[in-house]
């Protein structure tokens, strides 16, 4: 055989391995995501000084600030790879004549699924920016007439669109952390916190959304963030993992509250596909086999960027970590590229998404 038939056919067979067989089936043709930091592709970015070019940030995959509190791609980046689309652009990034066809971002750094004026009434530390789920929403609102014009064109596009609600909630708890709160007393705003990501769902569902993904939330008590906060003494606060106990436990509340709330909800509209996206799971099987992942057992729960006494991440004494490949925490509250990675695959390819979304055109390599 020709030498060079036979390397492209050999290029051909490594392409094809990371395309999903069905490629014939329908899928997203546009993604409108809405929470914090976890998926902020650069709304909080707008509002703070920029970044130096040298900054940890966006340094992995980048090599520059991205507007991503990550060094790297976010889970929302990895989706959207998957299904072929581009990079989703921040709300408050978008230029005049730009074609925002393919998708949007609303989530913004800091945000909360509780509105400031909750904060303000109950003598809480006021959250670190108003853009809460409520607004977000809204800003998806004025928005809408330019993305569609009739009801009949946005069903139709909207059919074709994939709407993320989330993952949005733990900044609550944090601010409530801030304010000393027992894990009891913070159990009981979760109902509050579900409800506002349910409202949200079924306001978008009103809109027009036919498909939707709402994540619960990580395991809160393995965040290197939430553990220096705590910095528990007593070796029984911990499980196995060097994860707090009780921490985890009130995000098994949180997330068996918000499918039940889910599960309402799709009784209401039935003819709306409504997914649960596992974050909880999907990432405390990292902590529990890091080394089946690539990460090193003993740094599963330091932070790559920002600890061993320097300043935090993104400060000129900031101290980074030789290889974030190998670590999951990246700053404290965010997780690195590698962690968001396989947890991004988890819910495209594995079985982290309840039920499952579309098939996805590429693997997440």
């Amino acid at each position: 055989m020709n030498i060079f038939i036979l390397f492209s056919i050999t290029l051909t067979c490594i392409f094809l391995q990371n395309v999903v067989l069905d490629a014939n089936s329908i899928s997203y043709e546009a993604f409108f995501n809405f929470g914090d930091s976890i998926s902020d592709t650069g709304n909080a970015a707008t509002t703070f000084p920029p970044m130096s070019s040298n900054s940890p940030y966006g340094s992995t995959y980048f090599k520059h600030p991205s507007g991503r509190l990550s060094n790297g791609r976010l889970i929302i980046d990895f989706i959207a790879e998957a299904y072929g689309l581009p990079f989703l652009s921040a709300y408050l990034n978008i230029s005049k004549d730009q074609d925002i066809k393919k998708g949007v971002n609303f989530a913004f750094a800091g945000a909360t699924a509780l509105d400031v004026e909750y904060y303000v009434q109950n003598g809480l530390p006021v959250p670190d920016t108003i853009n809460s789920l409520k607004v977000q929403l809204g800003w998806f609102k004025k928005l809408k007439p330019t993305l569609c014009e009739s009801k009949e064109d946005c069903n139709a596009y909207f059919k074709k669109s994939l709407f993320i609600v989330g993952e949005i909630g733990g900044n609550d708890v944090f601010k409530h952390m801030v304010k000393h709160k027992t894990v009891i007393e913070i159990r009981e705003i979760v109902p509050s916190i579900v409800e506002a990501i349910i409202n949200t769902t079924n306001m978008l569902i009103e809109e027009g959304a036919v498909e939707l993904a709402v994540p619960g939330n990580f395991p809160l008590g393995c965040n290197a963030g939430v553990l220096t906060s705590v910095n528990s003494k007593k070796k029984e606060d911990y499980d196995e993992f060097w994860c707090l106990i009780a921490y985890n436990n009130l995000v098994e509340y949180f997330n068996e509250q918000l499918k039940n709330s889910l599960e309402t909800l799709r009784h209401k509209y039935p003819e709306v596909k409504i997914i649960y996206f596992d974050y909880y799971n999907d990432a405390k099987r990292l902590y529990q086999n890091p080394k089946e992942y690539g990460f090193i057992r003993s740094d599963i729960v330091k932070v790559c960027c920002g600890g061993g006494g320097g300043g935090p991440c993104g400060t000129p004494s900031a101290r980074v970590c030789s290889d974030p490949s190998k670590r999951i925490n990246w700053d404290g509250p965010h997780l690195t590229e590698a962690a968001y990675k396989l947890i991004a695959k988890g819910l495209v390819e594995g079985p982290f998404s309840n039920p499952s979304l579309k098939p996805s055109l590429f693997k997440i390599a």
